[in-house]
């Protein structure tokens, strides 16, 4: 039980500093929205600092590490491409002006308010790559294992598709101003954020086995809600219902978060 603590402090500390560094960038730059990038490459981070120091099952710390970095590398290479060269975030520059007209330095404001609010959602989601990574019992990988791998492949190609269709959907000029109503987002609004929060939970039952794995549920519940209430879901709807009215029509037949069938137009008048 002492191992854990030591691997927890670990993470942390390494989260911490690599944030200060990119925080140092962002304000060279002046471009705070940087972060987003780093989101996914984080959790991979902080689960090959969980490797290396902890002594669990190899097998077992080599998955779930995989796993991490398999996910975070995918997402920060496409959220590079498609935010680099486009400046700040508009969330971002919204932030950046109200400081300002409030006479506030927004470089130090960002570091507490942006990059370490972030880092300690990032550690306390990253709970199930530490735990899971630290017990060497049981000695081998079990069922719970490939069942939480089969499920967080099932979110990673909901995650990783939605975003591919997405791009190619805003790529097309024809498409200007119109729903992306195609693909998977024929059956969820929201294929990346469900897809997303399937991995979590996943992840989670891959460290099940792990004798205090159970510990990490407030990983998947935290990165639900985020998706759900907060980051991802409300935020965006919001945002699409007042620039694109057709949004509304995609509302009425499209499932939120869970892929389902469409409505019939039938049933929606």
């Amino acid at each position: 039980m002492a191992e854990l603590p030591f691997v927890m402090i670990a993470t942390a500390i390494a989260i911490v500093l690599a944030l200060t560094a990119l925080w140092l960038v962002s304000v060279v730059i002046k471009d705070a929205s940087i972060i987003d990038i780093f989101w996914g490459p984080g959790f991979v981070l902080t689960a090959w600092v969980a490797y290396l120091f902890s002594d669990g099952i190899e097998a077992r710390k080599l998955l779930i590490a995989g796993l991490a970095t398999l996910w975070g590398l995918r997402l920060g290479i496409y959220l590079a491409w498609r935010n680099l060269g486009h400046g700040e975030d508009p969330r971002y520059q919204a932030m950046r002006e109200r400081a300002e007209q409030a006479g506030k330095n927004f470089a130090v404001r960002s570091y507490a308010r942006v990059y370490l609010l972030q880092g300690a959602v990032m550690w306390i989601v990253s709970l199930p790559l530490q735990i899971g990574q630290t017990y060497d019992t049981p000695d081998s990988v079990g069922v719970l294992a490939w069942i939480g791998t089969a499920i967080f492949a099932i979110g990673f190609l909901f995650e990783a598709l939605g975003d591919y269709q997405l791009a190619a959907f805003k790529g097309n000029p024809a498409n200007k101003g119109q729903v992306m109503d195609r693909g998977l987002w024929r059956y969820t609004r929201h294929p990346n954020y469900f897809g997303n929060a399937c991995l979590w939970w996943g992840i989670f039952i891959v460290t099940l086995e792990n004798p205090v794995g159970w510990w990490g549920i407030i990983a998947p519940v935290l990165m639900t809600f985020l998706l759900l209430k907060v980051s991802g879901v409300s935020l965006l709807e919001k945002s699409l219902s007042e620039t694109k009215p057709a949004y509304r029509d995609y509302v009425a037949r499209t499932s939120a978060f869970l892929p389902l069938p469409p409505k019939p137009q039938a049933d929606l008048g």
